[in-house]
C-alpha cells in the first residue's frame, strides 16, 4: 500500500509540474498577443502592460526550476518520468525567451508610436499572428501530448521564416527610398526578428514534445528558409526613383 502511495503522489507531482509549464505557456501566448496589438493599435498603454507583466513568466520560469531540482533529488525518476522532468525545464527556457522577446517587440512598440506610420508595418500583426498559431498548436500538443500537432507546428516556421525574408526586402526598400522611414523601418526589423526568434523557440518545444512521447529526438533537418542574411537591395533609376529588391 505504500508503494502504491508513492507511486500515486510521484504521478501527482509530475501533473503539478506539468500545470506549471502549461499555465506559463498560457502567460506566454497572451504577452505575444498583446505585444503584436500593442503595435497594430500603437497602443503604448498596453505595450507597457506586456512590458510589466514579463516578471510573471520569469518567476513561472524559477518556481519550474525549482521543482524540477527537487523531484531530480528526491525521485530520482527514470525512462518517462525523467524524460517529463526534463522537458519541462527546457520548455519553460523557451518559453522564457519568448516572453523576454514579446517584451522587446513592446518596447520597440513604443519608439514605434512616436513617428508616422509605414507601409511595411501591416506586415507585423501578419507574422504575429502565424507566431501565436504555431504557439497554439505546440502548446496544446504538450498538453494533449500529441506528436502529430508538434510536427505539424514544427513545419509551419517555414512558412515564418517566408514571412520574415519578404518583410526584411521590402523595409530595405522603403528606407532606401526616403530617409525619413529608416528609424521606423529600423524598429519594424527588430520586431520582425524577434517574431522570427519566437517561431524558433516554439519549434525546439515541438521537438522536445517529441522527446518527451517517443523518447528519440525528432529526426530530420528543421525547415529553414530566411533569406534574409542573402537579400539584396539594389537602387534602380526610374521616374519614381524607387528601389529594387533582388
Amino acid at each position: 500500500m505504500r508503494t502504491d502511495h508513492i507511486v500515486r503522489s510521484f504521478a501527482q507531482e509530475l501533473q503539478r509540474l506539468a500545470n506549471l509549464v502549461t499555465q506559463m505557456g498560457g502567460v506566454a501566448e497572451a504577452q505575444v498577443d498583446a505585444a503584436v496589438k500593442a503595435v497594430a493599435r500603437r497602443d503604448v498603454g498596453l505595450a507597457a502592460q506586456v512590458m510589466q507583466a514579463d516578471q510573471r513568466i520569469d518567476a513561472y520560469e524559477r518556481d519550474i526550476d525549482a521543482e524540477t531540482i527537487r523531484l531530480l533529488a528526491l525521485r530520482q525518476p527514470l525512462a518517462q518520468d525523467l524524460r517529463e522532468i526534463v522537458s519541462a525545464l527546457k520548455i519553460s527556457s523557451d518559453l522564457e525567451r519568448i516572453g523576454d522577446y514579446a517584451s522587446n517587440i513592446a518596447k520597440r512598440s513604443l519608439a514605434l508610436a512616436q513617428v508616422p506610420v509605414v507601409r511595411p508595418a501591416v506586415a507585423i500583426p501578419r507574422m504575429g499572428k502565424l507566431v501565436e498559431q504555431i504557439m497554439k498548436d505546440v502548446l496544446d500538443a504538450y498538453t494533449e501530448r500529441d506528436v502529430a500537432k508538434a510536427i505539424a507546428a514544427w513545419e509551419r516556421d517555414e512558412d515564418l521564416d517566408d514571412l520574415y525574408t519578404s518583410l526584411f526586402r521590402e523595409v530595405l526598400t522603403y528606407m532606401m527610398e526616403d530617409p525619413r522611414n529608416i528609424t521606423p523601418c529600423t524598429h519594424l526589423l527588430f520586431m520582425a526578428k524577434n517574431l522570427e526568434r519566437i517561431g524558433d523557440h516554439a519549434t525546439n518545444i515541438a521537438e522536445t514534445i517529441h522527446f518527451l512521447v517517443v523518447g528519440a529526438p525528432l529526426r530530420g533537418e528543421r525547415p529553414k528558409s530566411d533569406g534574409s542574411s542573402f537579400a539584396v537591395v539594389s537602387p534602380e533609376s526610374d521616374d519614381k526613383g524607387a528601389g529594387h529588391a533582388a
